[in-house]
């Protein structure tokens, strides 16, 4: 028997819920589940592409839940706000969505369900310190789709 009140946040039979999702009450293999239990951002060192042992972590949940819900697609979103011009930081915003991109499909991700689209400095972290905004700018996010966008390459939006 549901103890009282807590039904709503998972707790049944006096058990505590598996993982954060399931205390919210999000559904399985839903965005706001994928969001809590994977994670979606990946944080890149200043001027590197290199995936980090925390990062590798977080690309293994990911890699994981996709694996289980292949009806979503997933969008790789490369940003960067490094030294540089605006040329190095796309550049450098490539190199780390299609590093990740990569590791993702190396963990066993189709990758006909994968793209990647690397931002540089379009669209930065604003709702902090400067500082903290910078650092919080060199990220992939990892965004679930039902359908390719017109940044996917076209063979993957007219062939699935």
């Amino acid at each position: 028997m549901p103890l009282a009140g807590c039904a709503g946040l998972g707790l049944t039979d006096g058990q505590a819920p598996a993982t954060p999702a399931e205390a919210a009450g999000f559904e399985p293999g839903s965005e706001e589940e994928f969001m809590l239990n994977a994670g979606r951002r990946i944080h890149f060192a200043e001027g590197s592409a290199a995936i980090s042992p925390e990062a590798e972590a977080i690309l293994i949940r990911q890699a994981a839940w996709l694996n289980i819900y292949p009806h979503w697609l997933a969008k790789v979103q490369g940003h960067a706000d490094d030294p540089g011009g605006e040329a190095a930081n796309k550049r450098l915003s490539e190199q780390r969505a299609k590093a990740v991109l990569d590791k993702l499909v190396a963990l066993g991700v189709d990758p006909q369900r994968l793209w990647f689209k690397g931002y540089g400095i379009e669209r930065p972290e604003t709702d902090c310190d400067p500082q903290d905004c910078a650092r919080m700018s060199r990220q992939v996010t990892v965004n679930l789709r039902n359908e390719f966008d017109d940044s996917a390459p076209q063979f993957k939006r007219f062939g699935r």
